[in-house]
């Protein structure tokens, strides 16, 4: 190509890499930054750890809540609660779940204070116990506030003596489902067997049909 000619195109070529390096430059500055910190997700109810409380903070709303004593033990622990070990809600001090259920059937239900579902079936549950034959119900409060717990309780009427699970050896030992709430029959050989499906209770009625359902099924 002769001089003239490349003095024709000159123009022409300067427009198109000035195009050019603009274009690289837009792409450069909308290119996300690898280094630059995601935004945190929310984490899931079920997914947080259970925030701990004082027992200066506690012991009010555990005489508000007035919950009826947790079990003691009654024997030697079998089954997968054997050695499960977890805090009482309604008093200080711990539970030796396997030791305290031992002997004799026993309904655990599991629930939160977050739960919307186990805000409803709490009171189903307490109009169960109530009833003459019916066999003792013990709550679990899992990845809760204990303070929350305690105060949707006092503000329920709901009394059912309960324990916490702030180290997830409960839901370990049972291999708990993500959603609440669900319950189930601790048999007197330490045998364990849920409520299948675990859907709310809706009536004390409900609940002694699922009893003896699980009372003559065959262990887990």
């Amino acid at each position: 190509m002769n001089a003239s000619r490349l003095r024709a195109f000159r123009p022409e070529i300067v427009t198109t890499v000035v195009v050019v390096v603009l274009a690289v430059v837009a792409v450069v500055a909308l290119w996300p930054r690898s280094s630059a910190p995601s935004a945190p997700s929310a984490p899931s109810a079920t997914a947080t750890a259970a925030p701990s409380a004082s027992e200066a903070e506690l012991a009010p709303l555990r005489a508000a809540a007035a919950l009826e004593p947790c079990p003691a033990a009654t024997g030697a622990g079998r089954g997968p609660l054997a050695g499960v070990t977890v805090p009482c809600l309604g008093a200080p001090g711990s539970v030796d779940l396997g030791a305290a259920l031992a002997g004799r059937p026993v309904l655990l239900n599991v629930w939160a204070s977050w739960c919307q579902p186990c805000r409803a079936e709490l009171p189903v549950l307490a109009e169960y116990a109530a009833r003459p034959g019916a066999v003792p119900v013990v709550g679990v409060d899992v990845r809760d506030d204990p303070r929350s717990a305690l105060k949707l309780l006092a503000g329920i009427g709901v009394r059912l003596p309960s324990v916490t699970d702030p180290d997830d050896a409960l839901r370990s030992a049972l291999n708990l489902p993500p959603a609440l709430p669900v319950s189930y029959l601790v048999r007197a050989d330490g045998s364990v067997a849920m409520v299948d499906p675990p859907v709310p209770f809706h009536a004390a009625d409900d609940v002694v049909a699922a009893v003896e359902r699980l009372s003559a099924g065959t262990a887990r």
